[in-house]
Parts: structure tokens; C-alpha cells; sequence
């Protein structure tokens, strides 16, 4: 299986991150994807990728809640970094107006040229949509006829949103919090078809249970892949043979 999102080079992992990554192998995940989040994390993130060459793979991007009054520097750093290689992924972007709408119309102007990126580069664009989701959809919108395509990471919302963004093409990244009680969102996928579906950890964060509230790793996947496959009513290895179809057709792998 792929874990379509992970911060894998987060220092959360200093300590153990070569076991962590081994745990992940050997329960069958990978590669893992690893999304950007500003200029501080890129040289650990490719300092990873060159070490695990095909298992850990780079997107490059700007994280909403890194948008700054200097975002057009680390948009600058990010186009001559497209210039200079290819990349998987522009991501992880889009809109954050859950901790701070101090830089609402700075953080629509970035995720707007990172989604013009995407469109010129020809790859897809890794949305991150935390009480934005309208918002990113109404965006996206104005691209998907160019060609814009992509997922809508750590998808928690309703049945109405779902469906607008499996309209425009795009998929939804799936992870832990499927498995939390109280998400919905167990109700919400047991009306959708498969075909444009991912799963992801998002580590360090949202662990599935029964990890809950501890730091999440790739090799949690597998709780997040059961828990779909339960809602499904089918085998584990079935979802997780259309789930990686599904991240090696969007992602090209």
C-alpha cells in the first residue's frame, strides 16, 4: 500500500525514524509520500528522499498555515526548485481558516499561483481544506478545465462536498480519523464508489485507533485500510489493491 501523506521528516521522528521507516516496509507500505510544508522542512525532506530513493518520494509546496507576509519568498524558492527537478506533487497547499485568518487573502493568492503551478508542471496538487473546503473546491473549479487535477488530503467533510470534488476529478485522501467514532465520515464513504479514494496517515498526526492521541507512523495504515474495508464489507487486500491503483494513477508512480 502507499501512504499518500506523510511528514516523515518531521522531528518527531529524530529519534527512530529508520526503525519507524522499517516498520512501515515491512508491514507492505510504500512508498510513502512526503508533502512540504515551507522552506525550513525541504532539506530534511529531500535529505530523506535521497536516502530511501523510490520508497520516500518529495512533493514540493507551501502550507497554508506557513503563509506569511513573506510568502512570495517562499513561492520564489519553490518555482526555481520546479525549475531545477521533477517533483510528484505540488503539496501539501490550499487553505487553512481553523488556527489564524490573519493572512486569508495571502494564503488564496499562494494556493492560487501553487495551483497554476500544477496546471504548468502537469502534476497533481495535495489540498489541504481545514474549514476551507467550499472554498478550495470553488477554486479548483477554475482550473480543472486546464487540466488540474489532484487530492483533497485528510478529507472530513460531508456527503455534498465529497461528491462537488469527485465532480471535478479529484480524490479524497482518507486516513485516521475515519476510524474515530465521532468523524461521520464513516456514513459518508459507505455511499461512495472506490475508484477515487486514498488512504493516508498524515503522521505525525491523527493516528488512527487504537493509537489515538500518540504519534502516528505509515505502518498505521493498515488501521485505516481495515476500518474501510469493514465499511466496505470486503476483504482488506481487495480495498487495498484498487486504493493503490488508485495513488499510482493520480500520483504516476
Amino acid at each position: 500500500m502507499i501512504d499518500t501523506h506523510a511528514h516523515i521528516y518531521a522531528t518527531e521522528f529524530d529519534n527512530d525514524r529508520e526503525e519507524m521507516l522499517q516498520r512501515a516496509f515491512t508491514a507492505g507500505i510504500s512508498p510513502v509520500l512526503m508533502p512540504a510544508i515551507d522552506s525550513e522542512t525541504h532539506p530534511s525532506m529531500l535529505q530523506l528522499e535521497a536516502g530511501y530513493p523510490g520508497q520516500c518520494i518529495a512533493m514540493i509546496g507551501l502550507h497554508p498555515v506557513s503563509v506569511k507576509e513573506d510568502f512570495a519568498n517562499e513561492l520564489a524558492i519553490i518555482e526555481t526548485m520546479l525549475q531545477q527537478r521533477a517533483f510528484v506533487a505540488i503539496g501539501e497547499t490550499g487553505l487553512d481558516y481553523y488556527w489564524d485568518i490573519t493572512h486569508k487573502q495571502q494564503q488564496i493568492e499562494a494556493f492560487e499561483q501553487q495551483l497554476q503551478w500544477a496546471v504548468q508542471y502537469d502534476i497533481p496538487v495535495v489540498i489541504h481544506s481545514r474549514e476551507s473546503t467550499d472554498d478550495c473546491i470553488a477554486l479548483i473549479k477554475k482550473y480543472t478545465p486546464e487540466g488540474l487535477r489532484g487530492v483533497f488530503h485528510c478529507f472530513g467533510g460531508t456527503l455534498e462536498q465529497a461528491e462537488a470534488i469527485i465532480a471535478q476529478g479529484f480524490y479524497l485522501g482518507i486516513g485516521g480519523v475515519l476510524t474515530f467514532k465521532k468523524s461521520g465520515l464513516d456514513v459518508v464513504l459507505e455511499q461512495l464508489p472506490l475508484d477515487q479514494i486514498l488512504l493516508e496517515t498524515d503522521a505525525p498526526y491523527l493516528a488512527p485507533v487504537p493509537y489515538r492521541g500518540k504519534r502516528n507512523e505509515p505502518a498505521y495504515l493498515l488501521q485505516v485500510a481495515q476500518k474501510l474495508a469493514d465499511i466496505k464489507e470486503m476483504h482488506v487486500n481487495e480495498l487495498a489493491a484498487i486504493t493503490t491503483a488508485n495513488a499510482k494513477k493520480l500520483f504516476a508512480l
